[in-house]
């Protein structure tokens, strides 16, 4: 029972008017929140094309020039000085005010399907799905240095704070599944230098946060004390889970507190999480020739097996898969490790968008494929610097065109030319998929109206299918 003391500590102003207009004005907010679980609702500006993501960053930087932007005047120049008319005046991280000698791509390009797209022989799977692709060669960025380059890819701003794209997109659309977290993140490492990636790239920044990704093991237990403790069965924890429902929506009552809502679903959904992840994680359901297609060994950590338990989570509705491989930040020893980097998520990229067309779920499973930047044509030693002007992303599915080459660099791969895509557009574009106009999805925080793309952002219309 509250006391009358206490009750005069917490009825003050603020609560008073927030808590006075809840009538109608609560009878819509709980109708809006209904209706977004079923498809962004208030935010549409055409029919949804996807209706999840399966984003497979490739944290570090992969180096554009030995992947998917072959450029032969530079193999041309190799050895040779950088033309200054390229540089002058330009950002670069590691390389600023040291002489910049052109660095050749390391290996040969081939042009594959019938769309004739051409990629690095590094990535001899990837060349397999040529005409399910769409390769955009004008991708620009704006945070030379790795975290705070996540940080932009992920919430639109390059200063921690604000929400993550996931965030964004499970709070306009809603989930799909009861039993699992709608945003969920998975990681894993090899093939050279590993940059850390912080929690607070998943997190929902001001959004209420029940919107935040989860963050799940990809060796051990997907999720620590998923099981119960002994002597205590099923039915007692959801006993548990129960009372303490009840005692949170009484301290909500009286506080008005928004996140004591998310703390109360956290705990409903990690009681259902018990039975949904051991089903989820349970490979021995995978007939064994898909293992070998993605090439993984259950449990053991890998790219190969996290892109294997996306397709599981994509198929149990899970809205936003975000998977981080760590092992592309090649300042040296390109030759010797941009080919065991390729080799760690080849496969299992193409495996994945194979898999998923055969399923009949590529259609609405938007892939995309890429990392923070790119990397300098000039050479670090025997490795690239970072690099934000113009570097390559693909994607598959959900709405995108296949088979087609987008934008370009310049004839040395250093500035974007033609067609180029900023940060801002891709998530413009990717909310347009999904159904939403990315001008329309905002949210209220300290006095102003914040989105995704902030005050910038086009959809690229031509990738579009």
């Amino acid at each position: 029972m509250v006391q009358p003391h206490d009750l005069q500590q917490q009825v003050n102003r603020r609560y008073f008017l927030g808590t006075a207009g809840k009538g109608v004005g609560g009878l819509a907010l709980a109708s809006l929140l209904q209706s977004s679980a079923h498809g962004a609702a208030g935010f549409g500006q055409v029919a949804a094309k996807a209706k999840r993501v399966i984003f497979l960053t490739m944290a570090g930087g992969p180096s554009h020039l030995e992947s998917f932007d072959y450029k032969p005047r530079l193999k041309e120049l190799n050895g040779q000085p950088m033309p200054d008319s390229f540089t002058r005046g330009q950002p670069i991280a590691q390389l600023q005010g040291k002489a910049l000698k052109c660095m050749g791509p390391l290996r040969p390009f081939a042009r594959h399907g019938r769309s004739g797209q051409e990629i690095s022989d590094y990535f001899p799977h990837i060349a397999g799905i040529a005409d399910e692709i769409c390769i955009v060669r004008s991708m620009v960025t704006e945070q030379i240095n790795h975290d705070s380059a996540h940080t932009f890819i992920n919430t639109g701003s390059g200063v921690p704070g604000r929400p993550s794209m996931g965030s964004w997109l499970t709070y306009g659309l809603g989930s799909e599944t009861e039993n699992l977290p709608a945003f969920v993140v998975l990681t894993s490492v090899g093939g050279g230098q590993a940059q850390p990636i912080a929690a607070r790239q998943w997190h929902s920044g001001f959004l209420p946060g029940q919107y935040q990704g989860v963050k799940l093991q990809s060796k051990g237990d997907a999720v620590l004390y998923a099981s119960n403790p002994a002597g205590v069965g099923r039915e007692q924890q959801g006993d548990v889970v129960n009372a303490t429902r009840a005692l949170n929506r009484l301290r909500g009552e009286q506080i008005d507190d928004p996140e004591i809502a998310t703390r109360i679903s956290q705990y409903e959904l990690a009681f259902k999480m018990q039975a949904s992840v051991p089903e989820l994680t349970d490979f021995t359901q995978e007939p064994q020739h898909i293992l070998e297609h993605y090439g993984c060994k259950p449990g053991d950590g890998s790219f190969a097996s996290n892109c294997l338990l996306a397709r599981r989570l994509a198929e149990r509705g899970v809205r936003f898969i975000h998977l981080y491989h760590r092992g592309w930040d090649h300042h040296s020893n390109l030759a010797k490790d941009m080919p065991r980097a390729a080799k760690y998520v080849d496969q299992a990229s193409a495996a994945l968008v194979a898999d998923l067309k055969q399923r009949g779920m590529l259609e609405d499973t938007l892939v995309v494929w890429g990392g923070e930047f790119g990397r300098t044509p000039m050479a670090q030693g025997s490795g690239r610097d970072h690099h934000i002007k113009g570097f390559s992303w693909w994607t598959a599915g959900g709405g995108i065109k296949p088979g087609i080459t987008w934008g370009a660099t310049d004839e040395l791969g250093y500035n974007a030319v033609q067609d180029v895509v900023h940060m801002h557009d891709f998530h413009a574009t990717m909310m347009h998929l999904f159904g939403i106009d990315h001008k329309q999805l905002t949210f209220r925080f300290q006095g102003r109206q914040y989105r995704l793309t902030d005050v910038h952002g086009h959809r690229v219309k031509g990738i579009l299918a």
